[in-house]
């Protein structure tokens, strides 16, 4: 049986991941957690999201096949069974059991939804929820069509990011190990060691967005006064129980570890045919002009085969700014990043340099080669003569200015990226340029 929630939290606090954990505590006492519980991010240009627009998945029933250490709950090891067997427990029980923890655990201005089903929805309500705008109605229909059960509070806009969670086939995926905060604590300042995350980005190689080298920044502890304690994002479950040994913090009061759509660019729409604000693209063109605003954020115009279109990159990016000081009209680079509508930006995410324009600069007027003398301009755009000889030339000496961009994948820093945005380290890539703390 499947059972997903959506929309508990607020940004003054709350965390529905923290719900699922609630959910699994209760089911577990009569029934099996089959595979990994479930963090799916939809589409982050959402308008009214919360914080991370994540929506929480888990299958219950009777299980079979490998079992696998997930979490700990209140000092309870929870486990996960690989597959599940035939029986299924009721609907309406499941559901029954869920409302109270729901009504305790949502935030009042909150609008949360539950769906409980046997049958999954179609894959493409998850493409249509990580992509674009789904409306209610959209959801209901294909709650309707499965015959699954819903719970809604307030708008129940929850609903949406419920059906659309449940219906993510996993293409790529990445893990997440939460460690959550005893609920005394919550509000209060984190207490946790910098250099044990170091420690532990350092030794496990599939982690990634824990810790900013560059910076020296620790970029998995939220700041918000959330549950939550930190966030460990990797490949490999067993690196995941290696970190959160490594890691010194706070006594957690419980931990989970989340299969999850986080760092796969599930989000960008590729090729795309036209531009809707709110959704986010990835979009070829060459470099027009760039210009600073107040606030210390970077417009760069590019020319698409939509039309020109401007590129923002903003104070938060920080050196991933630099990139666009060091940009020449006529580069060819390709952005991805999310349409806002009101002003019409592309917000950069990640950008592709894919080729850079030859630049020269002017070193001197023209030397004669008959006297050594150095020749008059004639007018603007007609060239240059020696008053003696009377020998002339079209232009001045000039030098290639040395680029201090190359042709690559560019990123902001980890504190900078969106969950879905996939990390070059996960591309097997390496920015080819670090710009730290230089601006031309």
């Amino acid at each position: 049986m499947y059972v997903a929630v959506d929309d508990t939290d607020s940004v003054s606090g709350n965390c529905t991941t923290f719900l699922a954990t609630e959910i699994i505590s209760e089911l577990c006492k009569d029934m099996d957690l089959i595979g990994y519980p479930r963090l799916i991010r939809l589409n982050p240009a959402t308008p009214w999201k919360t914080r991370g627009n994540a929506s929480l998945v888990m299958r219950f029933g009777r299980g079979k096949g490998k079992r696998v250490h997930v979490g700990s709950i209140s000092g309870r090891d929870v486990y996960c069974l690989q597959d599940a067997m035939r029986y299924e427990p009721e609907e309406s029980d499941i559901v029954e059991r869920i409302i109270p923890i729901i009504r305790e655990h949502s935030e009042p201005d909150a609008d949360p939804g539950l769906v409980v089903s046997r049958r999954k929805p179609a894959q493409s309500m998850y493409w249509k929820g990580v992509r674009t705008i789904l409306d209610k109605s959209s959801a209901e229909e294909e709650i309707r069509r499965i015959g699954a059960h819903k719970y809604e509070v307030g708008c129940g806009r929850g609903i949406i990011g419920a059906v659309c969670g449940m219906a993510w086939r996993p293409a790529d995926s990445t893990l997440e190990l939460l460690a959550y905060r005893p609920k005394e604590r919550w509000g209060t300042e984190r207490i946790f060691d910098p250099l044990s995350i170091r420690e532990a980005d350092m030794a496990l190689p599939s982690t990634f967005n824990s810790w900013e080298e560059r910076t020296q920044k620790v970029t998995m502890v939220p700041s918000t006064p959330c549950p939550i304690m930190y966030g460990l994002r990797g490949e490999d479950h067993s690196e995941l129980i290696e970190g959160k040994g490594i890691i010194r913090s706070e006594p957690a009061e419980r931990w989970m570890i989340f299969l999850t759509n986080q760092g796969t660019d599930d989000h960008i729409i590729r090729d795309p045919k036209e531009m809707v604000p709110n959704q986010s693209y990835y979009i070829e063109g060459k470099v027009v002009r760039s210009k600073h605003i107040a606030g210390g954020h970077v417009l760069t115009d590019i020319d698409t085969k939509f039309g020109v279109m401007t590129v923002g990159a903003y104070e938060p990016s920080k050196e991933f700014r630099h990139l666009f000081d060091n940009l020449s009209e006529g580069d060819a680079i390709g952005v991805m990043g999310e349409l806002r509508e009101e002003p019409r930006t592309l917000n950069a995410e990640k950008v592709h340099v894919i080729r850079v324009v030859e630049r020269y600069e002017k070193i001197s007027n023209p030397v004669c080669s008959g006297c050594g003398r150095t020749m008059e301009s004639v007018g603007k755009g007609k060239g240059y003569r020696c008053r003696t000889c009377r020998t002339s030339a079209s232009g001045p000496q000039v030098e290639m200015v040395v680029r201090w961009v190359k042709e690559g994948w560019y990123e902001p820093p980890a504190a900078a990226r969106r969950h879905l945005s996939k990390p070059l380290k996960r591309l097997r890539l390496e920015q080819p340029v670090e710009f730290v703390n230089r601006r031309v």
